[in-house]
Protein backbone atom coordinates (compact mmCIF):
# COMPACT_ATOMS: atom_id res chain seq x y z
CA UNK A 1 0.00 0.00 0.00
CA UNK A 2 0.82 3.41 -0.85
CA UNK A 3 1.54 6.05 2.07
CA UNK A 4 -1.78 7.55 0.89
CA UNK A 5 -4.42 4.06 1.14
CA UNK A 6 -6.28 4.19 3.93
CA UNK A 7 -7.41 1.14 5.71
CA UNK A 8 -11.08 0.73 7.05
CA UNK A 9 -13.33 -2.19 8.30
CA UNK A 10 -16.57 -3.16 7.32
CA UNK A 11 -18.42 -5.66 9.63
CA UNK A 12 -19.23 -9.17 6.94
CA UNK A 13 -21.48 -11.87 7.14
CA UNK A 14 -18.33 -14.16 8.58
CA UNK A 15 -16.62 -11.30 10.63
CA UNK A 16 -14.94 -8.18 9.92
CA UNK A 17 -13.25 -7.49 6.73
CA UNK A 18 -10.46 -5.73 5.91
CA UNK A 19 -10.40 -2.52 3.26
CA UNK A 20 -8.60 -0.23 2.02
CA UNK A 21 -9.52 2.82 0.11
CA UNK A 22 -6.98 4.41 -2.42
CA UNK A 23 -8.14 8.47 -4.14
CA UNK A 24 -6.74 9.86 -7.09
CA UNK A 25 -4.33 12.47 -6.56
CA UNK A 26 -5.90 16.01 -5.74
CA UNK A 27 -9.02 14.09 -4.63
CA UNK A 28 -8.90 15.85 -1.29
CA UNK A 29 -10.04 19.37 -3.38
CA UNK A 30 -11.70 17.68 -6.41
CA UNK A 31 -14.50 14.91 -6.08
CA UNK A 32 -13.04 11.70 -7.48
CA UNK A 33 -15.14 10.97 -10.93
CA UNK A 34 -15.98 7.56 -10.29
CA UNK A 35 -15.77 4.50 -7.91
CA UNK A 36 -13.83 1.57 -8.52
CA UNK A 37 -13.67 -2.14 -6.73
CA UNK A 38 -10.74 -4.81 -7.18
CA UNK A 39 -10.99 -8.02 -6.35
CA UNK A 40 -7.75 -10.23 -5.11
CA UNK A 41 -6.66 -13.55 -7.04
CA UNK A 42 -7.22 -16.79 -4.85
CA UNK A 43 -7.12 -17.02 -1.12
CA UNK A 44 -5.80 -20.37 -0.79
CA UNK A 45 -2.51 -19.79 -2.94
CA UNK A 46 -1.49 -17.02 -1.45
CA UNK A 47 -3.68 -14.39 -2.82
CA UNK A 48 -4.46 -10.83 -1.17
CA UNK A 49 -5.43 -7.24 -1.58
CA UNK A 50 -1.69 -6.30 -1.83
CA UNK A 51 -1.20 -8.52 -4.92
CA UNK A 52 0.90 -6.63 -7.38
CA UNK A 53 -1.07 -7.20 -10.18
CA UNK A 54 -4.29 -5.83 -8.17
CA UNK A 55 -2.29 -3.09 -6.87
CA UNK A 56 -1.26 -2.01 -10.66
CA UNK A 57 -5.27 -2.06 -11.36
CA UNK A 58 -5.65 0.26 -8.50
CA UNK A 59 -2.72 2.27 -9.34
CA UNK A 60 -4.72 3.03 -12.84
CA UNK A 61 -8.14 3.72 -11.67
CA UNK A 62 -6.67 6.38 -9.12
CA UNK A 63 -4.45 8.15 -12.06
CA UNK A 64 -8.04 8.07 -14.20
CA UNK A 65 -9.30 9.64 -11.01
CA UNK A 66 -11.41 7.44 -9.54
CA UNK A 67 -11.81 6.32 -5.91
CA UNK A 68 -10.60 2.80 -5.35
CA UNK A 69 -11.41 0.14 -3.08
CA UNK A 70 -10.77 -3.32 -2.31
CA UNK A 71 -10.53 -6.14 0.50
CA UNK A 72 -8.97 -8.94 1.99
CA UNK A 73 -11.41 -11.93 1.22
CA UNK A 74 -12.27 -13.96 4.22
CA UNK A 75 -9.69 -15.19 5.99
CA UNK A 76 -7.11 -13.35 4.64
CA UNK A 77 -5.16 -11.13 6.72
CA UNK A 78 -7.15 -9.11 9.42
CA UNK A 79 -10.44 -10.41 7.42
CA UNK A 80 -12.79 -12.62 9.47
CA UNK A 81 -14.18 -16.52 8.28
CA UNK A 82 -13.10 -19.36 6.11
CA UNK A 83 -12.44 -19.55 2.10
CA UNK A 84 -15.92 -20.20 0.55
CA UNK A 85 -15.40 -20.43 -2.91
CA UNK A 86 -16.83 -17.49 -4.12
CA UNK A 87 -20.17 -17.33 -3.01
CA UNK A 88 -19.66 -15.21 0.52
CA UNK A 89 -16.93 -13.43 -1.26
CA UNK A 90 -19.38 -11.83 -3.68
CA UNK A 91 -21.82 -11.51 -0.77
CA UNK A 92 -18.58 -9.48 0.59
CA UNK A 93 -17.94 -7.70 -2.59
CA UNK A 94 -21.38 -6.25 -2.64
CA UNK A 95 -21.16 -4.89 1.14
CA UNK A 96 -18.22 -2.80 -0.43
CA UNK A 97 -19.79 -2.06 -3.43
CA UNK A 98 -22.60 -0.29 -1.02
CA UNK A 99 -20.46 1.45 1.28
CA UNK A 100 -18.68 2.78 -1.46
CA UNK A 101 -21.80 3.59 -3.37
CA UNK A 102 -23.18 5.22 -0.10
CA UNK A 103 -19.71 7.29 0.60
CA UNK A 104 -19.79 8.45 -3.17
CA UNK A 105 -23.43 9.07 -3.77
CA UNK A 106 -24.39 9.38 -7.81
CA UNK A 107 -20.70 7.95 -9.31
CA UNK A 108 -20.08 5.30 -11.85
CA UNK A 109 -19.09 2.14 -10.39
CA UNK A 110 -16.12 0.02 -12.22
CA UNK A 111 -16.01 -3.75 -10.99
CA UNK A 112 -12.18 -4.94 -11.69
CA UNK A 113 -10.12 -8.18 -10.83
CA UNK A 114 -7.41 -10.91 -11.01
CA UNK A 115 -7.83 -14.24 -11.38
CA UNK A 116 -10.00 -15.36 -8.88
CA UNK A 117 -11.13 -11.81 -8.31
CA UNK A 118 -12.85 -11.79 -11.87
CA UNK A 119 -14.80 -14.73 -10.95
CA UNK A 120 -16.33 -12.82 -7.66
CA UNK A 121 -16.85 -9.55 -10.18
CA UNK A 122 -18.67 -11.13 -12.92
CA UNK A 123 -21.09 -12.67 -10.27
CA UNK A 124 -21.49 -8.84 -8.26
CA UNK A 125 -21.98 -7.62 -11.91
CA UNK A 126 -24.56 -10.17 -12.37
CA UNK A 127 -26.03 -9.35 -9.07
CA UNK A 128 -26.42 -5.46 -9.60
CA UNK A 129 -27.41 -5.92 -12.91
CA UNK A 130 -30.73 -8.36 -11.38
CA UNK A 131 -31.05 -5.26 -8.91
CA UNK A 132 -31.13 -2.74 -11.77
CA UNK A 133 -27.78 -1.03 -10.90
CA UNK A 134 -25.20 -2.78 -12.56
CA UNK A 135 -21.40 -1.82 -12.60
CA UNK A 136 -20.47 0.81 -15.92
CA UNK A 137 -18.10 -1.18 -16.77
CA UNK A 138 -15.77 -4.72 -15.80
CA UNK A 139 -11.72 -4.48 -16.47
CA UNK A 140 -10.91 -8.31 -16.01
CA UNK A 141 -7.26 -9.07 -15.74
CA UNK A 142 -5.87 -12.94 -16.02
CA UNK A 143 -9.70 -13.70 -16.36
CA UNK A 144 -10.71 -17.32 -14.46
CA UNK A 145 -12.92 -18.25 -17.54
CA UNK A 146 -12.80 -22.37 -18.07
CA UNK A 147 -11.56 -22.59 -14.33
CA UNK A 148 -14.65 -21.09 -12.52
CA UNK A 149 -17.94 -20.50 -13.55
CA UNK A 150 -17.72 -17.18 -14.92
CA UNK A 151 -21.31 -15.31 -14.80
CA UNK A 152 -22.24 -13.73 -17.92
CA UNK A 153 -20.70 -9.92 -18.03
CA UNK A 154 -21.21 -7.18 -20.14
CA UNK A 155 -20.51 -6.43 -24.13
CA UNK A 156 -18.07 -3.58 -22.92
CA UNK A 157 -16.21 -5.64 -20.80
CA UNK A 158 -12.31 -5.45 -20.94
CA UNK A 159 -10.44 -8.65 -21.03
CA UNK A 160 -6.17 -8.53 -20.42
CA UNK A 161 -4.83 -12.02 -20.85
CA UNK A 162 -1.24 -13.15 -20.72
CA UNK A 163 0.38 -15.15 -23.66
CA UNK A 164 1.86 -17.17 -21.44
CA UNK A 165 -0.28 -17.78 -18.99
CA UNK A 166 0.20 -21.27 -17.35
CA UNK A 167 -2.31 -21.24 -15.04
CA UNK A 168 -5.53 -20.04 -17.13
CA UNK A 169 -4.49 -20.78 -20.76
CA UNK A 170 -5.39 -18.36 -23.14
CA UNK A 171 -6.96 -20.90 -25.14
CA UNK A 172 -9.61 -20.98 -22.65
CA UNK A 173 -10.19 -17.21 -22.11
CA UNK A 174 -10.09 -16.98 -26.18
CA UNK A 175 -12.91 -20.22 -26.00
CA UNK A 176 -15.38 -17.96 -23.50
CA UNK A 177 -14.81 -14.85 -24.56
CA UNK A 178 -15.57 -15.87 -28.18
CA UNK A 179 -18.66 -17.35 -26.87
CA UNK A 180 -19.65 -13.90 -25.35
CA UNK A 181 -18.55 -11.80 -28.25
CA UNK A 182 -15.81 -10.40 -26.26
CA UNK A 183 -12.71 -8.81 -27.12
CA UNK A 184 -9.14 -9.94 -25.20
CA UNK A 185 -6.02 -7.49 -25.07
CA UNK A 186 -3.05 -10.34 -24.98
CA UNK A 187 0.00 -9.46 -23.32
CA UNK A 188 2.73 -11.17 -25.11
CA UNK A 189 5.28 -13.17 -23.45
CA UNK A 190 3.28 -12.74 -19.98
CA UNK A 191 2.37 -14.94 -17.61
CA UNK A 192 -0.33 -15.45 -14.79
CA UNK A 193 1.29 -12.92 -12.97
CA UNK A 194 2.76 -10.51 -15.57
CA UNK A 195 6.24 -10.66 -14.23
CA UNK A 196 7.85 -7.17 -15.70
CA UNK A 197 4.64 -6.52 -17.56
CA UNK A 198 2.93 -5.01 -15.02
CA UNK A 199 3.18 -1.38 -16.84
CA UNK A 200 1.03 -2.61 -19.95
CA UNK A 201 -1.90 -3.50 -17.50
CA UNK A 202 -2.15 0.06 -16.32
CA UNK A 203 -1.15 1.61 -19.86
CA UNK A 204 -4.11 -0.68 -21.27
CA UNK A 205 -6.54 -0.08 -18.75
CA UNK A 206 -5.79 4.16 -18.84
CA UNK A 207 -6.30 4.12 -22.39
CA UNK A 208 -9.48 2.03 -22.82
CA UNK A 209 -10.95 3.89 -19.75
CA UNK A 210 -9.47 7.34 -20.70
CA UNK A 211 -10.98 7.35 -24.27
CA UNK A 212 -14.27 6.57 -23.38
CA UNK A 213 -14.48 2.84 -24.24
CA UNK A 214 -15.95 2.28 -20.25
CA UNK A 215 -19.23 3.79 -22.02
CA UNK A 216 -19.36 2.80 -25.47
Amino acid sequence: MNSQTQRFTLDGAAGALECALDLPPGAQFDAPRGIALVGHPHPLYGGNMNNKVTQTLVRAFTALGYACARMNFRGVGASGGEHDHGHGETDDMALLAAHMRSTYPGLPLILGGFSFGTFVQSHLQARLQEAGEPATQLVLVGSAAGKWDMAKVPANTLLIHGERDETIPLSAVLTWAGENALPVVVIPEADHFFHRKLNHIKDVVVRWIGNGQANA
